[in-house]
């Protein structure tokens, strides 16, 4: 009789639990690192001047990138300044954004300057990349004193209103310093004494977190750095993320071109001129159309822009005082206090301290005399011909000859332009004789003797 070989069951029992727990393992870890692998930093250009079109930007950005389940996002600065309402408004955004932000003043050549040192030192992490600059924040569009001078006041208990915004803004940057653990009184040179750092002088000071020569290289840097995230200690792992562009949209674009001081100041005078020629001729509906479309577009962008209603104001008489010289002659008076009323007017349009954001005095003279010598011709030769006496239609009749048909007391027939007319005279008329035409009354022409010629006078001459 054979023998029954019993086998254990608990080895194979071991075996089948081992293995279930190795593919767990395996998928805990594939899932880790696929979700590692799916990090991402979005990434927010700041470019040019800032202004509406740039918050507007930003802050789309911003909730795009917090839909998105972005873990980190950079700002690329590269900007001469701008609105302080617009970058009160951007760093409200930074401050309320509950992923990490790095303010990056990069590629190389770039600048934070004015505006943007506020937004570098309000970023969570602020790098910069080798041979940029950051600093100049003095507000210069109330007559701030950049260059190194000390524009603190020189009154202490009587300050005026450039000290209270100079003393504001030192307060702002200060704050904001210090809000990211940097170093406040050196940030607040950047207001109080309106200088610049390069990345290597900032970085010494404490300004800034470290300098990196791209993205990449400062995501590689910057990875297990530990910031404060809505009081709560949140570690950086940003070596394997991938890096997202953040576009403009074409509202964007279309926003940050009619928000150019120099693109609303010539739809203001488009419209202008459309307007005018669609009221000099109406029915032709195209310049109307037009003229319409852009002064709205420029109002929308005045409304946006640091606009003074001064200027505007300005403006508008000047235009006034060109369209008066017209029909009211002043031997010039008119029309060249019209001139310079628009010029200081286009002048004083954008007042602020940042030249990107004010008009161009090449175009200001170019519109201006454009404008002037527009209205001056136009309508001195509009005025010229509605003052000519009428060569057709029953007015032309004014100032002929008609001849009496027949006449009795103070009326009768006359003859004119081979048409019978009634007639009123205070005089009696003789038939055949000449009378004046000075007055037409409905179907009816008041009419004046004609003296006859002297012969002998004539011989006499």
């Amino acid at each position: 009789m054979a023998a029954v070989i019993r086998v254990p069951l608990f080895p194979n029992l071991c075996r089948k639990a081992l293995a279930v727990l190795i593919g767990v393992l395996f998928c805990m870890l594939s899932i880790g690192s696929i979700s590692h692998a799916e990090q991402t930093a979005h990434v927010i250009n700041i470019e040019g001047a800032i202004g509406p079109a740039l918050e507007a930007h930003l802050s789309r950005g911003f909730e795009e990138a917090r839909t998105a389940g972005a873990d980190l996002i950079i700002l690329r600065i590269d900007t001469p300044g701008g609105l302080v309402s617009s970058t009160r408004g951007i760093i409200k955004t930074i401050l309320g954004s509950d992923i990490p932000v790095v303010g990056f003043v990069a590629p190389s050549g770039s600048r934070a300057a004015s505006a943007g040192a506020y937004i570098l030192l309000s970023s969570h992490i602020a790098v910069m990349a080798p041979g940029t600059n950051v600093g100049s924040a003095t507000p210069v569009a109330i007559g701030g004193t950049p260059g190194g001078t000390d524009p603190t006041p020189t009154d202490s208990e009587h300050p005026d209103l450039e000290d209270k915004i100079i003393n504001d803004a030192k307060a702002y940057m200060r704050a904001l310093a210090e809000m990211r653990n940097r170093p406040g009184a050196a940030a607040e040179k950047f207001v109080s004494e309106a200088l610049n750092f390069t990345a290597e002088e900032a970085l010494r000071e404490g300004l800034i977190d470290l300098i990196a020569t791209n993205t990449r290289d400062m995501l590689n840097k910057i990875n297990g750095r530990t910031i404060s995230l809505e009081g709560t200690d949140v570690v950086i792992t940003s070596s394997t993320m991938d890096v997202v562009e953040f576009q403009s949209t074409w509202r964007d674009e279309l926003l940050g071109f009619i928000t150019n001081p120099n693109v609303a100041y010539l739809l203001l005078i488009i419209g202008i001129y459309g307007l005018v020629i669609e009221f000099s001729n109406p029915g032709l509906f195209a310049p109307g159309i037009i003229g319409g479309v852009c002064l709205i577009l420029g109002m929308y962008a005045f409304q946006l822009l640091p606009v003074n209603y001064a200027g505007l104001a300005l403006i508008a008489l000047g235009l006034v005082l060109m369209t008066t010289e017209a029909f009211v002659p002043s031997f010039g008076i008119l029309g060249i206090g019209g001139i310079a009323s628009f010029l200081m007017g286009s002048i004083m349009l954008f007042d602020n301290g940042v030249p990107e954001l004010k008009i161009s005095p090449i175009l200001i003279g170019t519109v201006s005399l454009t404008t002037a010598g527009l209205f001056l011709f136009v309508l001195t030769f509009a005025v010229r011909a509605w003052r000519r006496p009428s060569v057709s239609g029953n007015d032309a009749m004014i100032g002929e000859v008609a001849k009496v048909l027949a006449w009795q007391g103070t009326q009768g027939k006359v003859l004119a332009r081979g048409e019978v007319w009634a007639a009123d005279c205070d005089h009696e008329l003789a038939p055949h004789a000449d009378a004046k035409i000075f007055k037409i009354e409905g179907l009816r022409l008041l009419v004046t003797p004609v003296e006859p010629s002297n012969p002998k006078d004539e011989d006499n001459d």
